[in-house]
């Protein structure tokens, strides 16, 4: 059994996940605590891949970051080699994709923060990032763990926004979900059956830690 398209996957949930912790956190709190207008449709915005069809926004992410895309000609003179149909842009485009996945428990737990914390790290002279650091992160840890861990989980179980940016390039772009479709484009169900059954543990561990993790917090603030 080849477990390499498990090990892409992982690597890809990885990176995805360490990079939209930085990328989700700062696009969190100015949902959170930002008020100007047009709001409304900027959150509409980031939680689009949530019902937009995979192969749409794979479509879309594959024309921004092809050979005639700006970005595309960018990236290939920069590196020598192209965005699309590689390990990097199968990475934007999971950031992409995930980003809702990530912003949202993010933002749902800055929201959470009782406003006269903040006025009291204020009167005390603390700064608006010195704010952040020691009382927004600290009291958003169960959000900034649940959003990283859900983006995870969600980012090993994509196929099509991966299959239309990146291929399936064995051992780069080959992630598991492909893996168990081309063992069944094959008649090979046993070995569709063996991956598919280990994507579902791993699936339900995962959420199964995110709820107890969750349920723990929750104990922990009311005692």
């Amino acid at each position: 059994m080849d477990w390499t398209p498990f090990l892409i996957s992982f690597k890809l949930a990885s990176v995805t996940s360490v990079c939209l912790l930085f990328l989700a956190t700062p696009v969190a709190y100015v949902l959170a605590f930002g008020r100007f207008r047009g709001k409304t449709f900027v959150e509409a915005t980031f939680a689009l891949p949530i019902v937009l069809p995979p192969t749409v926004l794979g479509f879309f992410v594959l024309v921004a970051v092809g050979n005639l895309s700006p970005l595309g000609r960018w990236y290939e003179a920069l590196f020598g080699s192209t965005l699309a149909f590689s390990f990097a842009g199968v990475v934007v485009a999971s950031i992409l994709y995930s980003f809702p996945f990530a912003v949202q428990p993010i933002q749902n737990a800055f929201e959470g923060i009782k406003p006269n914390i903040l006025d009291a790290a204020r009167t005390l002279g603390c700064t608006r990032w010195q704010t952040f650091l020691r009382v927004v992160v600290p009291a958003s840890r169960k959000g900034l763990v649940t959003g990283a861990m859900i983006s995870f989980a969600h980012t090993v179980g994509e196929f099509g926004v991966v299959l239309m940016v990146g291929g399936s390039i064995p051992g780069k772009t080959k992630v598991a979900s492909i893996s168990i479709y081309e063992h069944v484009e094959l008649l090979d169900y046993r070995r569709a059956a063996v991956e598919a059954a280990a994507l579902l543990i791993f699936s339900y561990a995962m959420l199964s830690a995110v709820y107890y993790f969750n349920r723990k917090r929750t104990l922990v603030a009311r005692w």
